[in-house]
């Protein structure tokens, strides 16, 4: 006696026979759309070079129409004609010729076009409609992942943040270009950089650094580690300061250490020259107004973002940098510090956890295409030599932060241990490891009391 098993419901069916054909409609697509860009392309050169800065042959929803758009770039990039003919002997070489219904189908695909002008409108259609597959996709490996709970649920609402940041993502300029439609704005942007001493990544303000490491690179992991009270939290907000204010770049700060009001407080006291002290105290002076007066819209405008939660963990901020990406761009993030931190996971050790979170922050600017700076505490090493200067085995907790790291900057001030150095008001920015260049020490002016460093030339 056989047993009828129930046909299960859809997710989230609440009985709507809406719903349930919702469910079951076939994922977007525009047909009339894919065949209109690909006679677009058959029928104009022109309108190919349009087309393949909007669309990859993945974006097609019928693999047919894959197979042809790459054949025409294919024949493009050699600078040979792509029309039916020619198209049809190269599908035939390649045997794809019966995969997209033999070599009259794409006459049909001439025909069904109103006209090439309108290539890249279509392409932007197709575009459109395989973003919203890819969501459509991530949604399901989201439910699968969430009904299969195989993993901790931080770790599952991670990877499915990540999934639907891949799934938005605008894609790039693409990579399929003469190096002759491209060179004359390489010359420019190479003029520009030596006319202007601009730095390629994010710009530090540091003009010795930024020649150093050419800006901060995206994908880079950038560890500024010190003992505590030495300034790396100010050096930090320096960066931001100089991405977000100096060149209208957005930058987000992750301070578990530092509440809102402090913040500001050493936000305004460094772009407007102001007594940290008078701020603190709330007791500023008629000329400290005047120049806050002049600092406040540049901090008003910039896009700069606060965020000072505490006790929060890896995978809240990569998913909060996540949504800042998607909304408006992100081209730096700061995280003050790792050591306050949690993985929101169980480890076997807090080295392991440490461990952990440094790869993860690694993995989210490779992933965001971004420079992360990350501000680490030095163990006591330095104070126990008679060479106070720190060694990148001083790493607190360091596990893997040395092995993830691109860059890792010590941050060191002698007056900080003997306040009749000579060099006092002086930093050492010891560049300890640059994956891409040459390491070496940074000189640079301490002016604490306004909350900054600056280059020694500009004291």
């Amino acid at each position: 006696m056989s047993t009828t098993v129930p046909t299960p419901a859809p997710p989230f069916d609440d009985g709507d026979p809406g719903a349930q054909r919702a469910f079951e409609r076939i994922p977007p697509q525009d047909l009339d759309a894919e065949q209109s860009v690909l006679g677009g392309m058959l029928l104009s050169k022109d309108a190919i070079d349009d087309v393949v800065e909007v669309l990859e042959g993945e974006d097609f929803y019928r693999p047919a129409h894959g197979i042809v758009f790459n054949a025409i770039l294919k024949l493009h990039g050699q600078d040979e004609p792509a029309d039916p003919i020619t198209v049809a002997a190269a599908l035939t070489k390649s045997g794809e010729i019966g995969r997209i219904g033999g070599s009259p189908y794409l006459h049909t695909l001439v025909q069904s076009v109103p006209t090439a002008a309108n290539a890249y409108h279509y392409a932007e259609i197709v575009h459109d409609r395989a973003r919203l597959r890819r969501l459509v996709e991530a949604g399901t490996r989201i439910t699968q992942m969430a009904y299969a709970a195989d993993r901790e649920v931080d770790e599952i609402a991670d990877a499915a943040g990540a999934e639907l940041h891949n799934a938005v993502q605008v894609r790039e300029d693409s990579a399929t270009v003469r190096v002759g439609d491209r060179y004359g704005d390489y010359i420019d942007r190479l003029e520009h950089l030596q006319k202007n001493g601009a730095a390629k990544g994010v710009p530090t303000g540091m003009t010795d650094l930024d020649a150093l490491t050419n800006g901060l690179q995206p994908g880079q992991l950038i560890i500024v580690a010190a003992r505590p009270a030495m300034g790396k939290s100010t050096l930090a907000l320096d960066f931001a300061r100089a991405c977000a204010i100096k060149h209208s770049r957005p930058a987000a700060i992750f301070s578990l250490e530092m509440g809102e009001a402090e913040l500001l407080n050493r936000l305004t006291s460094a772009e407007a020259r102001v007594g940290l002290h008078h701020l603190t105290s709330g007791d500023p002076t008629p000329e400290d107004w005047q120049r806050i007066a002049k600092a406040a819209p540049r901090i008003a405008d910039a896009p700069l973002y606060l965020d000072v939660t505490a006790n929060t963990t890896v995978m809240e901020i990569k998913a909060k940098c996540r949504r800042l990406q998607q909304r408006g761009g992100l081209d730096l993030v700061v995280v003050d510090y790792l050591q306050l931190m949690t993985s929101g996971r169980k480890t076997e050790s807090r080295q392991v956890e440490v461990s952990d979170m440094s790869r993860q922050l690694k993995l989210l600017a490779k992933e965001l295409k971004i420079p992360v700076v990350v501000l680490s505490q030095l163990n006591r090493g330095p104070e126990q030599r008679s060479d106070k200067k720190p060694v990148l085995s001083d790493l607190r907790e360091s596990g893997s932060i040395e092995q993830d790291a691109d860059v890792v900057i010590l941050l060191h001030r002698e007056d900080a241990y003997d306040k009749t150095s000579v060099r006092a008001g002086e930093a050492d920015l010891i560049v300890a490891k640059h994956r891409n260049g040459p390491t070496c020490t940074i000189t640079a002016a301490a002016l604490l009391h306004y909350s900054m460093f600056v280059d020694m030339a500009n004291t």
